[in-house]
């Protein structure tokens, strides 16, 4: 009980920093954007990445192990990852040079959080309508990817319970195939110290691992993604045995 009680009130101090940050940097984002370029802007943006994750792991003990980060190709590429909190979608925008996130258009309707992260160029979708969000995941993300962003996209489509899993969509796939470029997916256990349904953070460390680069061409999304889900699943768990 007085340890539950412990890990709220850290939770509390937190969350403080965090909306306060958020707040502030959004402001800041807004008005400074106008003047900087697409990469100075996103390197600007992700000094608040850096801090979130920084400020969780000093308020709640969250910290993290990665595994992998030599195969992280020099050029744009897709990005898997499996969905289990804010933590992952935070923490890999300061991985790439350019990132540009598959969301809900919803989120950027968000007061600051929305603001900043539509400076990000993100692929904002509307889920009502899977058929256009397909499209538009497959043409606005082979933009981005001729521009040398990586894309980032949870198959999933959804957060998930730590320790459990979807069916993942075949959209990463289609988009890697059409683009012409490698697959990278990122395993990791993030909410297991930051569930996606509960404001108390639990101390402990996120592992992280990040698979070689698949290729795309001369395959088909079927094929790509089943891949996709054994090196995610393979990878996850090899760091759970270890830990």
């Amino acid at each position: 009980m007085l340890l539950e009680a412990w890990h709220v009130l850290r939770s509390l101090v937190f969350y403080t920093g965090y909306g306060a940050s958020v707040v502030a940097w959004g402001l800041f984002m807004v008005a400074v954007a106008p003047w900087l370029d697409y990469p100075a802007r996103y390197r600007l943006l992700t000094v608040w990445n850096r801090f979130a994750i920084r400020w969780v792991q000093l308020a709640c003990g969250v910290r993290y192990r990665i595994q992998g980060v030599e195969n992280l190709p020099s050029h744009g590429c897709v990005v898997i990852a499996n969905h289990q909190s804010s933590w992952e979608t935070i923490f890999l925008a300061t991985l790439f040079p350019q990132l540009s996130i598959l969301l809900k258009r919803e989120l950027l309707k968000i007061p600051f959080f929305g603001w900043a992260l539509a400076l990000m160029r993100p692929i904002a979708i509307d889920r009502s309508n899977p058929r256009a969000a397909l499209k538009q995941v497959v043409e606005q993300g082979a933009e981005r990817l001729a521009q040398n962003c990586s894309v980032l996209i949870f198959p999933e489509g959804t957060r998930v319970d730590a320790g459990q899993r979807l069916r993942f969509s075949r959209s990463a796939a289609q988009l890697a195939i059409r683009a012409g470029v490698e697959i990278v997916c990122v395993a990791h256990d993030a909410g297991k110290c930051w569930p996606a349904r509960r404001l108390t953070k639990t101390p402990g460390v996120i592992n992280v691992v990040i698979s070689t680069p698949m290729a795309s061409i001369d395959s088909d999304a079927g094929k790509l993604m089943h891949m996709a889900l054994s090196a995610s699943t393979t990878g996850m768990g090899h760091k759970q045995n270890r830990g």
